[in-house]
């Protein structure tokens, strides 16, 4: 593939990650109504893509907004929406979140927005959440429902069962607050890590 051609793939991505059609499916205002997110806290967009939810969190706190993924191109879209918004609390991390270089219990709360379906270790992704977050923090985790009569979205074969993610949630230390279904596709997982961790 050529420059122009890994080019266009990209803004045709980007198209996608910014379109009203997303913005519908998963409208960003609703779900961060449910966030347990406090104006000081200091939160961590795992795989933010183009910022669909870095720039409303960052705009949402006074805290730091860490802007994870491995695509620089990702974090230079991101940085450019937050200077046209005059947003200077997003910092970008370009690493995968099997490779999180944050400090232990560092982070308040964790947003994991269709992505964890695509990490090559969900069970080491899970658990260096888990790590970076300080006790009490929250996940908040959004995947597309294994289901053979939902055709839109990932293959099946590396969808995520709900069932699945709140057990191997469990089994990493976190304790569930919440489950929902979004629409037909998609649900949420939010979880806690307990005050009975220590860091």
């Amino acid at each position: 593939m050529n420059h122009n051609q890994q080019d266009q793939k990209f803004l045709t991505k980007i198209a996608f990650l910014d379109s009203k059609q997303r913005e519908r499916l998963i409208p960003p205002e609703v779900l961060m109504n449910q966030m347990p997110i406090h104006n000081n806290h200091t939160l961590l967009d795992v795989g933010a893509g183009s910022g669909f939810f870095t720039i409303p969190l960052a705009a949402r706190t006074m805290g730091k907004v860490y802007a994870m993924d491995p695509d620089k191109r990702m974090l230079n879209v991101i940085e450019a929406k937050a200077n046209e918004k005059g947003l200077h609390n997003i910092e970008s991390l370009q690493e995968t979140i099997e490779n999180l270089s944050l400090q232990n219990g560092s982070i308040d709360f964790v947003m994991a927005s269709l992505i964890l379906h695509e990490v090559t270790s969900l069970t080491t992704a899970l658990s260096k959440i888990f790590k970076v977050l300080s006790v009490g923090g929250h996940l908040l985790c959004l995947e597309y429902e294994k289901d053979d009569l939902i055709i839109e979205g990932p293959p099946m074969s590396i969808r995520i069962k709900s069932k699945e993610l709140e057990k191997l949630l469990l089994t990493t230390g976190f304790e569930i607050v919440k489950k929902t279904k979004i629409n037909d596709a998609i649900y949420t997982v939010l979880a806690v890590k307990p005050e009975k961790h220590i860091v």
